[in-house]
């Protein structure tokens, strides 16, 4: 089976959040695939819910075997094993604070689209800070 690239975007904004990144650039390596690319590290704040808490958020390309259905259940299980609560946004707000947010931004250069996972990145082209984080 041939390798796919697959681009990732890790956001954080609770407890350590330097530590938070590299545990699940950790966790990715040893579930996912081996990390090919990194970027630099933004800090940025919140989009689509009010926090006190800013982000720190980078992109990652990864060499995976994994399907992109694969890839979003093993992304959801590192998000969980790290402590990610999914709990209802208030009301008006998008989102809420999270210790790890773990995104698929693009598989390959496939357009794919289920009821749980559209690749590209629904948002991929309106957080203004996804182009800012260039790969090293």
């Amino acid at each position: 089976m041939s390798n796919n690239i697959v681009t990732l975007l890790l956001g954080t904004n609770l407890g350590d959040k330097n530590s938070n990144l590299e545990i699940a650039r950790s966790l990715i390596t040893s579930e996912i695939g081996e990390i090919i690319k990194f970027s630099n590290i933004l800090e940025n704040d919140a989009e689509g819910f009010t926090t006190s808490n800013s982000f720190l958020n980078q992109k990652i390309e990864v060499s995976t075997e994994f399907s992109p259905i694969e890839m979003l259940n093993i992304v959801k299980k590192i998000e969980y094993s790290m402590g990610r609560i999914y709990e209802k946004p208030k009301e008006g707000e998008l989102y809420i604070d999270r210790i790890i947010d773990i995104d698929i931004l693009r598989y390959n250069n496939i357009y794919f689209f289920s009821d749980i996972l559209t690749i590209p990145h629904n948002q991929i082209y309106t957080r203004d800070f996804i182009k800012d984080l260039s790969f090293i």
